[in-house]
């Protein structure tokens, strides 16, 4: 006889009977399997609690803890960041600072590179940080669900050996723009020469650094392919001006000129600013047949050499005129008494030399 449903009243009641079996781990007090069965009075789920309720919680709080150390590891950063990328200091500390902005070149230029460099840290810090919390979050929720970790770390080691090889590049540029910034070789609005490619810097980042030379091209050169740089905008500057005379001219008068003209400019209000030092006339430079070199030395502040020799060469070449010191003229040039130079006439070749 067959009753609706198709399973007889004997199978229902072996089904029943097993399902509410009391399971072995009922008789251990405390335990999860016991407070599972005495709630529920089901003995496979009292013998599944394990996996069904212990393990997906301590997954899940291995989730949770690893998100709020996470987020207190980030807070903690942009914090350090924030704080070094605006130069927070005491109010008692403040006066020297302000006394020492007025001696430095502290500019918006200074500013962007130094949130842009501390912006370039908090971010590595960031990822170093997440990619650490994160592996080891993962690796605890392995060892909860019973995988062996062993074999499968020695298989992320060599997965890691054959990942740094193929992307060895990318690792060294990676490296490379690290140690530039933290050692502060150059910085966003730095004048550097790079070798192929000299500019001024517009962005510098782990694995590229983007400059934009004097016609306005902009050059992304591999942090790992530089090999040597130049910076032009680190400390001070100086202007060499080489200032050629005739053999005719009085060298001490005219080294008695450079130099006035020279501190017209140190005083000069305009430029004032600009010179860092007392000009210096080295003295005699060079002798060529043209004539001989005056050397004069200025030192300035970081890329303002170049306005600073422009308008000393306009004052020295008014004073040398006025003063009536000759500069040199091109070969074969010949300098009539009372007159202006004219070219020498050509040399006459006898007919039995030619």
């Amino acid at each position: 006889m067959r009753y609706q449903g198709g399973v007889t009243p004997t199978l229902q009641t072996g089904a029943h009977a097993l399902l509410a079996a009391k399971p072995s781990c009922v008789s251990e007090p405390g335990t999860l399997c016991e407070f599972v069965y005495r709630v529920t009075k089901q003995g496979w789920l009292a013998s599944s609690a394990d996996w069904l309720i212990a393990k997906p919680l301590q997954i899940l709080f291995i989730a949770v803890g690893a998100f709020v150390i996470r987020f207190l590891a980030h807070r903690v950063i942009n914090r350090f960041i924030t704080t070094t990328s605006e130069s927070k200091v005491p109010n008692v500390l403040r006066p020297l600072r302000d006394r020492a902005a007025e001696h430095l070149d502290v500019g918006p230029l200074t500013s962007e590179r130094r949130r842009q460099r501390a912006a370039t840290i908090g971010s590595v810090l960031r990822s170093i940080a997440s990619a650490v919390i994160g592996v080891i979050a993962f690796m605890l929720m392995l060892g909860e669900v019973g995988i062996n970790l062993a074999p499968l770390i020695a298989s992320a080691g060599i997965v890691g050996v054959a990942v740094g090889f193929g992307a060895q590049n990318l690792v060294k540029d990676f490296l490379s723009g690290m140690f530039m910034i933290l050692e502060d070789q150059y910085g966003v609005g730095d004048v550097i020469d790079v070798g192929e490619a000299t500019g001024t810097v517009e962005a510098v980042g782990l694995r590229t650094t983007r400059l934009r030379d004097d016609v306005g091209v902009v050059w992304y050169v591999r942090n790992g392919e530089i090999l040597r740089v130049g910076n032009k905008s680190q400390g001070w500057s100086r202007a060499i001006i080489d200032v050629p005379v005739a053999y005719t001219a009085d060298l001490r008068r005219a080294r008695e000129v450079l130099k006035e003209v020279a501190d017209e400019v140190w005083h000069d209000p305009e430029y004032a600013d600009l010179i860092i030092e007392e000009p210096a006339v080295t003295g005699v430079e060079t002798m060529s047949r043209e004539g001989v070199a005056l050397r004069l030395m200025v030192k300035t502040k970081p890329e303002q050499q170049a306005p600073v020799a422009r308008e000393l060469r306009g004052r020295i070449k008014e004073r040398f005129d006025s003063e009536r010191i000759d500069l040199p003229y091109p070969p074969g040039t010949m300098l009539i008494a009372g007159g202006t130079p004219t070219p020498a006439p050509p040399l006459e070749v006898p007919p039995s030399e030619k």
